[in-house]
């Protein structure tokens, strides 16, 4: 490409363009539709925890933090790890405060894989994985989670694992699956891993939302694999503030220490008074509790209300999502499922296929129940309204 001054650029990442977001944001704009495809709520969070930012700006707190992240939030997360999981994270060395799950990827990619690596990830994947790891001059290995239940085929993972492997990327709870690991598949990872020096990188960002009873199976909860593990999380999906842009990585410090680097680069810190806010409310153990059961409500209010829908609805056991299927009464892709959803009966969903790197089609949408009462009736009512062909 030749710029209009004459200068010759490269595109270091030309078949990556506007997100599938963006897009459908911009046509559900177009047509005032009813929004179950941002995977952020659209209602406010504890006006107690606003009260915590203001407080902590009136005491002062607004200029840069430390580089790995405000002290006191450092020790809460500490403590509920080691409350929770079983797992101990040095304060000083363990724990990086991020701005966002997402600049916590990018520094534990950037950090730790090298040029002609190989990573391997499960698809449907969220939309950062393989560009980012593209970006170290390594190479993506995309797996395919078996559909409909969204598991790992072990088999594959045992096949695919090369001398070449650096790291392995999970994601528990499952975006856009919905579903998450088990002890077992602990059990099975570790197994794989072991005697190696394969890395993994968990992003647990929906930990705390899990339902009907399940725990989170994170690599913190397997002594063996939290040795190898760069966890990320975010305190955005548990407190419904998707804004503040604030997450957090734990690792071994030797692995820690290269995501540092990385992140003093991208950010230097975390904004001030938001950590403040967190070490403060991570410290009532309810706040982290509580937000599962809100939730659940909200998943079981929805599926309830599609009922009467065209739609077969898949299990959600985490996250933000539900899965719709609708392969049983059209042929459809996905892609135009959406766009005739948002632009026939006024209501916005996501397609499944830009998930995929082959755009893998299963006549799948997701819908994110992070959304109002409200918004969750009117949508539904949209969705029951369409008509198979």
């Amino acid at each position: 490409m030749t710029l209009s001054s004459g200068v010759t650029h490269r595109s270091k990442l030309p078949d990556v363009g506007t997100t599938v977001f963006s897009a459908i944001e911009q046509l559900s704009a177009q047509h005032n539709a009813i929004d179950l495809a941002q995977g952020a709520p659209n209602f406010s969070c504890d006006e107690a925890l606003i009260a915590c930012v203001n407080q902590a700006m009136l005491a002062g707190h607004n200029q840069y933090a430390p580089l790995t992240g405000h002290p006191a939030l450092k020790e809460a997360l500490a403590e509920k790890v080691k409350t929770l999981y079983g797992q101990t994270y040095d304060v000083a060395s363990e724990i990086l405060i991020t701005a966002g799950a997402s600049e916590g990827l990018y520094a534990a990619i950037t950090g730790l894989v090298h040029v002609g690596d190989e990573v391997i990830f499960f698809e449907p994947a969220f939309d950062s994985y393989a560009p980012v790891i593209r970006l170290q001059g390594a190479t993506p290995v995309a797996l395919k989670l078996n559909v409909p239940q969204f598991t790992i085929d072990w088999d594959a993972l045992r096949a695919a694992i090369s001398p070449r492997t650096r790291m392995i990327i999970i994601n528990t709870p499952h975006n856009p699956g919905g579903q998450a690991l088990s002890a077992g598949d602990l059990a099975q990872l570790a197994a794989l891993t072991r005697n190696s020096d394969i890395i993994v990188l968990s992003d647990e960002t929906y930990e705390h939302l899990l339902f009907d009873g399940r725990q989170h199976h994170g690599m913190a909860t397997h002594p063996e694999l939290a040795q190898r593990s760069v966890i990320v999380s975010s305190f955005g999906e548990t407190f419904h503030v998707t804004g503040w842009r604030v997450g957090y990585c734990l690792a071994p410090a030797a692995l820690m220490a290269e995501v540092v680097k990385v992140h003093q680069l991208l950010r230097y810190a975390a904004d001030t008074p938001m950590q403040v806010a967190f070490a403060r409310w991570l410290r009532e153990p309810s706040h982290y509790h509580s937000p599962a059961g809100f939730y659940q409500q909200k998943r079981d209010l929805l599926a309830s209300l599609l009922q009467e829908s065209p739609f077969e609805l898949l299990p959600t056991a985490g996250s933000f999502f539900m899965l719709a299927s609708y392969r049983h009464f059209s042929e459809e892709s996905d892609s135009e499922m959406v766009k005739r959803l948002i632009i026939e009966h006024g209501v916005a969903t996501i397609p499944l296929s830009p998930f995929y790197s082959d755009g893998t089609d299963n006549r799948l949408i997701r819908l994110c129940f992070a959304k109002d009462e409200a918004t969750l009736q009117a949508g539904a009512q949209a969705l029951c309204l369409l008509k198979t062909r």
